[in-house]
């Protein structure tokens, strides 16, 4: 590795096929910064991270770099060499955490841990046959996540992984009722021909002692034989069932969906420096076409973690989990006394190990006045575009002047049912006064035209 200085502090640079690319870092300037490595596409920050230009559909070339954190795309990449400077271990995924934790109150609580802009690789090693090898990740405040890799003669395997999280953290774990390191530890054993890289686009899940953990897009090769990574791959179960069903014919309409039980009712909050300042209560459905073959997705409330803001004008829920990037629901004022839901935008993993991305700002859903709330208890659809519908049930949401977190006086749907009516009465009514009216005066037309003639 060589030592280079950057242009200016907290900016790491580097020249990549005769470009010269200036990333922004932490406020703390590296003592390492950005150099070549193992390929000219790929760059080398801090001892064992690599990253590289990845080509993401409609998105041109996307860098993941996890040290600088310039990129919160989750994504991982580690190519570890041996003291010859040959690959000895090769591993790229995806990976976040749900951790529910009880609070002084004696209340529980769940926080979503998936920030890994800054990891570090320390402790990570090669082994050989007398020993482990091992991916070692620390991020974030206090929290490391170890995978540990067995060989035998003709297969190596992805042995144990742990992981380990602090709740002396109050920023991460506000009130938590018992304070320090807690590590989570699962046995694996899973088993992978020696010369094959395992790879699982899939979302796999482990869960164990109030942890839930979620990986994707894991591409992982341990004792990497004379420093090539292999490209012959080893899939894991739910990649092979996608990868062997091969329809005979391809539909032409699009097909329908499963229909799928209703989805359970969660309670989400966004708060600010004076407390709540959004409330939603409601169970959502996706409903997505892709390629004219259409699913559905329920959320689950108990595995969803939530963000936002609040403004004067607009006000933002945003919703993700372990395969869901973000779903926002965006709110806006309109003629300084009405609210409604003016856009939404989701960005998701598929099945298939896709991305699934729509967006739409010109809603005008939920209309309610301001200080109110808007409730609808039937199914409603909000329909973002061709692709892509939300079912809600029993659905209640107040984006704007919440008061001591409690929803105030809510506008149901059915008085919008009662508005369109309305208008309907109101317009039958005219047309029958006009009736009786034209009726009344062609009768007295009428009889003024019989007196003329008996005269």
């Amino acid at each position: 590795m060589t030592r280079a200085a950057a242009p200016s502090a907290g900016f790491c640079s580097t020249v990549v096929s005769g470009w010269w690319l200036s990333f922004p870092i932490s406020p703390e300037p590296f003592s390492w910064c950005c150099c070549s490595c193992y390929h000219r596409r790929r760059l080398l920050c801090w001892i064992m991270v690599c990253f590289r230009l990845f080509r993401v559909p409609d998105s041109g070339l996307v860098l993941f770099c996890l040290v600088l954190g310039a990129v919160s795309s989750y994504a991982l990449e580690l190519n570890l060499t041996d003291s010859e400077k040959a690959t000895c271990l090769y591993a790229k995924w995806q990976m976040n955490f749900t951790i529910r934790y009880e609070t002084t109150s004696k209340n529980y609580t769940t926080v979503s841990i998936s920030d890994d802009g800054n990891a570090t690789y320390n402790g990570s090693i090669c082994g050989d046959h007398q020993n482990v090898s091992k991916i070692s990740v620390q991020f974030g405040s206090g929290f490391s996540w170890i995978v540990n890799f067995t060989k035998e003669v003709s297969t190596y395997s992805i042995h144990s992984i742990s992981f380990s999280y602090d709740t002396s953290d109050n920023t991460t774990f506000p009130d938590a009722k018992e304070k320090g390191l807690f590590t989570v530890n699962d046995i694996v054993a899973f088993g992978i021909p020696l010369n094959d890289i395992f790879r699982c686009n899939s979302l796999s899940t482990l869960e164990k002692n109030d942890v839930l953990q979620h990986y994707w897009d894991v591409h992982v090769q341990a004792f990497v034989q004379n420093g090539t990574v292999s490209t012959k791959e080893f899939l894991c179960d739910k990649d092979k069932s996608l990868t062997t069903v091969v329809p005979t014919t391809v539909p032409s309409p699009t097909t329908t969906p499963t229909p799928k039980e209703k989805p359970e009712v969660g309670s989400y909050s966004v708060n600010n420096t004076n407390g709540t300042c959004l409330l939603a209560t409601m169970g959502l459905q996706l409903n997505i076409t892709q390629d004219k073959v259409a699913s559905v997705i329920n959320i689950n409330p108990n595995t969803t973690d939530i963000t936002g803001s609040c403004h004067s004008q607009t006000a933002l829920l945003r919703l993700n989990s372990s395969n869901i990037k973000y779903l926002d629901f965006v709110f806006a004022v309109k003629n300084e006394n009405r609210f409604y839901l003016k856009e939404v935008n989701i960005s998701m993993y598929l099945v298939n190990g896709s991305v699934f991305s729509i967006a739409n700002n010109n809603l005008t859903y939920w209309d309610a006045p301001l200080g109110s709330s808007y409730m609808c208890n039937k199914e409603q659809t909000v329909s973002v575009s061709q692709a892509f519908q939300i079912n809600t049930f029993d659905l209640r949401v107040q984006p704007f002047n919440v008061v001591e977190g409690k929803y105030s006086t809510a506008q149901d749907c059915s008085a919008d049912d009662d508005n369109f009516l309305v208008p309907i009465a109101v317009g039958a009514a005219l047309a029958g006064v006009l009736m009786l009216v034209l009726l009344a005066y062609f009768i007295g037309l009428k009889h003024h035209h019989a007196g003329y003639e008996q005269f």
